[in-house]
């Protein structure tokens, strides 16, 4: 067991799904068309009851939809706003399935994007208020309030009782340092992104350079150590063979820096992008990311153990090439794609 964590217990999960960005396949086992042409997601509700989240038309004139993927939780977010009373209900309904089965798989916080509903700020806003609302009226566990504009983040927060915990704040960066007077006001803990003034790092030192530039503005603040998720910023390695290696070096840098007090997170599954068997590959990553010093993660806990990942076996073969492959050791993935199409990696 890494030094940071005393069980899995310790690993704190901050659930992703709540996202606008997600997506289905149109010709996916989770997307049904009815006997009459309606083409949409099946799903029970907390009595198990069968409901249906039906895509309306204006979605279906979108570009997502014509490149064969539907954003589900964008819809239900869409009824919720703009739909009869019916189709209100139907998009409540789903998003509230979804905190059950996020915190019932263990996540410690809900992380609620909405910054793809709309291109206008003013429905965006309206969006984040909606969701906050809905996700708090049933849900045990705190919200995570992720925004890239501090203007959503605020709306979200004012909407939020806390009465589930104090929330989160994803993210305060170098680019909107201002953003940390939003966490003061709120006595919330905040997510620290690795992330520069004008764009993203280049390398391992490019983010902790950045994450130590913008930890003077959050300690100055007075926010303590316990309340700060820094996010090295994990991004997908069938980019870049370094890529992996830059995350780790960043995260073992934070730890060793800031002591056992600081959590540090991120969207680890981005690593995976791209590429075949993503919850080998994510689970290999976890393994490696947790050794080098995380504790947190922004994932999906249904399908991600972290149990599992601690006692990962790294000898079998399909482990082997995935911690090699993260490892830079294996240019434009070739060899673990390449077991990939030979079956070896079952």
């Amino acid at each position: 067991m890494p030094r940071h964590l005393k069980s899995a217990d310790d690993f704190v999960t901050i659930g992703e799904n709540i996202h606008t960005t997600r997506v289905f396949l149109r010709n996916g086992r989770r997307v049904r068309t009815l006997e009459d042409g309606t083409e949409g997601v099946p799903f029970k509700d907390e009595h198990g009851n069968d409901l249906f989240l039906s895509i309306p038309d204006e979605f279906k004139e979108q570009q997502p939809y014509r490149q064969n993927q539907i954003k589900h939780f964008m819809i239900a977010v869409w009824k919720g706003l703009h739909g009869d009373a019916e189709e209100q209900a139907v998009g409540t309904a789903y998003i509230h399935r979804e905190v059950r089965r996020q915190t019932e798989a263990g996540a410690s916080f809900l992380d609620l994007n909405v910054d793809e509903v709309s291109p206008y700020i003013d429905i965006q806003k309206q969006s984040m208020e909606w969701l906050v609302q809905t996700v708090e009226a049933v849900s045990t566990i705190p919200a995570s309030i992720d925004s890239s504009n501090p203007e959503i983040i605020q709306s979200g927060l004012a909407a939020y009782t806390s009465a589930a915990g104090r929330p989160m704040i994803n993210s305060v960066a170098l680019e909107r340092v201002d953003t940390i007077d939003l966490v003061l006001e709120h006595q919330a803990h905040v997510i620290v992104t690795a992330a520069g003034e004008s764009g993203m790092p280049e390398d391992g030192q490019g983010r902790l350079d950045n994450i130590n530039q913008i930890m003077e503005h959050v300690l100055g603040a007075g926010i303590p150590l316990g309340d700060i998720y820094v996010d090295c910023l994990a991004f997908p390695i069938a980019v870049a063979s370094t890529y992996g290696n830059d995350y780790l070096e960043a995260v073992a840098g934070v730890r060793e820096t800031y002591g056992p007090e600081i959590h540090i997170t991120g969207g680890v599954s981005n690593v995976s992008f791209g590429l075949p068997k993503r919850r080998l590959v994510n689970d290999a990553f976890l393994h490696l990311a947790i050794e080098a010093g995380l504790d947190s993660g922004i994932i999906d806990p249904i399908p991600t153990s972290i149990q599992h990942v601690l006692d990962l076996d790294t000898e079998p073969e399909p482990v082997r090439l995935a911690i090699d492959m993260l490892s830079g050791n294996d240019d434009f993935c070739m060899t673990f794609i390449g077991a990939f199409r030979d079956g070896r990696l079952e």
